[in-house]
């Protein structure tokens, strides 16, 4: 009753109204959890100002962001092992120390739920020295023990502890590639399934396990930037039986160590199928595994972010009933989406989608998808062939990398297809040069491309959490964007927030340009002119750069001109 009585209170002076108090109640009653739990889980209260108070009521200390002693780490980690940690939520922070003595006196540990009177009591038979309990945020909690002990630590003691401190050994079983509900006992899946679900959690594109020397590194992309994630000591242990496992998911051939392969891995994660590309690389110190995570996503075009006059110019183009439209730029630029949602938003029941892909990346339900299998003479261009006899509308070629797919493409769009594909130039006027050069005639490229795009990913500014910007004359001629000088601009808060995770930044947008092939380009093209003539001309049918798109982002408050100048500077003279 007298915890309950000081939950009450504490919800009251942070703003709970009685009705929403009532209703956690008999959430908590109804659901079995602890109240403080119903409460936050309910929405019905600010979780970091809750737990503040509460812990001044109880005359706890509260901490913001649980921080161990670093002198003291190996020892906490002794007294509250991973296992422990993670089963009843609570934290070792460090020792109090009587007087002068460096004897430790009691354990400071933190918890997010004074209501759970199994974790206290837990704590109570297993800690060696009495307990100062203090209290913190649950979000802060979880990151502070995947900080300390690693991601999958749990799993990584049961597993070391079930094979008498060695992993060299380990049984491996292919199980259902399932990351919801797999089998307590098979540790090792349990270990592989955390870092997968850990990465999903997270928003990640990729997963990379990178042996080392003295370790083994899993690192995770996000947002385009790679970010290396806490794993449990002596993990190199787990190297053979981490890669053997990915390997068996993807049914790679588990015996062969010196040859690159190439596999999938299909997984259900909280009811979601996901799609995982899986690369396997010999490296000098071992196998190096890339996993691609490919969700069921939702392709459309609200999702590219684009400015009203480039959406415009885009539905002009899907609009075509034939021709070419090539979209440009290096590897990891999002072309791939962007094509995706070009078919997607052709895709019907009165028309027929046809792609050759290297490799498939999304499937799209009513398309008809090919992957290319150079092995057996399945390539580009043999197997664009092969489509344009199977009466497609719309075909997409995952890439233009000789003179000739190249050809058939044109071929293809000047017997009336739509046609799709990628090239890798810097800009939307290089891909102009860029199919000369491979061989095509100024002509046929002047009568069969309707459009090149050009692109670049950017971070996103957190909504919750951007801040103004203050660009100096100094900053801004830096960068290149003196225009922007006096307008309103924002940039990344240090530190971030929970929405974000600490970066700043939360998703990517793409900046684009689009050279669309007037009658006045489609000349010059034609009379084989220079990129500095086809600028220009561009420029007089409204063409904009992407630093220009990019400025306009950032003036709209999406991202920040460091971000734009990143990924545009090669473009500055």
């Amino acid at each position: 009753m007298v915890m309950t009585s000081i939950l009450a209170n504490s919800a009251r002076s942070v703003g709970v109204a009685e009705a929403d108090l009532e209703a956690a109640s008999s959430m908590a009653a109804a659901g079995g959890i602890s109240p403080v739990l119903a409460l936050i889980e309910n929405g019905a209260v600010d979780e970091r100002a809750f737990t503040k108070d509460l812990a001044g009521q109880l005359g706890w200390s509260w901490i913001e962001t649980p921080q161990p002693e670093p002198d003291d780490m190996a020892e906490l980690k002794r007294m509250i092992p991973a296992r422990f940690a993670v089963r009843h939520q609570v934290f070792p922070v460090g020792f109090d120390r009587a007087g002068e003595s460096t004897a430790p006196h009691k354990l400071v540990l933190v918890c997010h739920d004074p209501c759970d009177l199994l974790a206290r009591q837990a704590v109570a038979r297993h800690s060696e020295l009495p307990v100062r309990w203090c209290l913190t945020p649950r979000t802060e909690l979880l990151n502070a023990i995947q900080q300390l002990y690693g991601v999958g630590a749990d799993t990584f003691d049961a597993l070391i502890a079930s094979r008498g401190g060695s992993a060299d050994d380990l049984h491996l079983r292919d199980e259902a590639n399932i990351i919801d509900g797999e089998d307590e006992d098979a540790s090792v899946v349990k270990f592989v399934n955390q870092i997968i679900r850990e990465a999903l959690a997270q928003k990640a594109t990729d997963i990379h396990v990178e042996p080392q020397p003295d370790s083994l590194r899993i690192r995770y992309r996000i947002d385009g930037f790679l970010h290396e994630i806490p794993v449990p000591e002596n993990i190199k242990q787990l190297q053979a039986a981490v890669i053997a496992r990915i390997k068996v998911m993807s049914k790679l051939d588990i015996a062969e160590k010196r040859l690159p392969q190439d596999g999938r891995i299909h997984l259900k994660a909280e009811g979601q199928s996901i799609d995982v590309r899986v690369a396997c690389i010999p490296s000098v110190e071992g196998e190096s595994m890339s996993l691609r995570l490919l969700g069921q996503e939702r392709f459309t075009l609200d999702r590219l972010g684009l400015s009203e006059g480039h959406r415009q110019k885009i539905e002009n183009l899907l609009a075509k009933p034939n021709g070419i439209v090539l979209v440009t730029g290096p590897t990891g630029s999002g072309k791939s989406t962007t094509l995706y949602t070009f078919l997607s938003q052709l895709n019907s029941i009165h028309r027929r989608i046809v792609t050759i892909e290297d490799p498939v990346e999304n499937k799209l339900p009513g398309v008809v998808q090919i992957a290319v299998k150079s092995e057996i003479g399945l390539t580009f261009a043999s197997g664009l062939r092969s489509i344009l006899r199977g009466d497609p509308n719309v075909v997409m070629v995952g890439e233009i990398r000789d003179l000739e797919t190249a050809e058939i493409a044109v071929r293809a769009s000047l017997t009336g297809h739509l046609v799709f594909s990628t090239l890798h130039t810097n800009d939307a006027i290089g891909g102009i040069t860029r199919l000369i050069e491979m061989g095509v005639k100024p002509f046929l490229v002047s009568s069969s491309v309707r459009a090149f795009l050009a692109q670049r990913l950017v971070r996103c500014l957190c909504g919750s959490c951007k801040t103004p910007a203050k660009y100096t004359n100094a900053d801004l001629a830096k960068l290149g964007f003196m225009e922007a000088k006096g307008k309103k601009l924002f940039q990344a808060t240090a530190g971030g927030c929970q929405q974000c995770r600490g970066t700043g930044y939360s998703g990517r947008v793409a900046l684009y340009e689009i050279a669309i092939m007037t009658p006045a380009m489609q000349t010059l093209v034609s009379q084989r002119a220079m990129d500095a003539e086809l600028q220009t001309q561009a420029r007089k049918d409204g063409f904009t750069t992407m630093r220009e798109y990019g400025l306009q982002k950032a003036l709209d408050g999406v991202t920040t001109l460091d971000e734009v100048s990143r990924v545009t500077s090669e473009e500055v003279e």
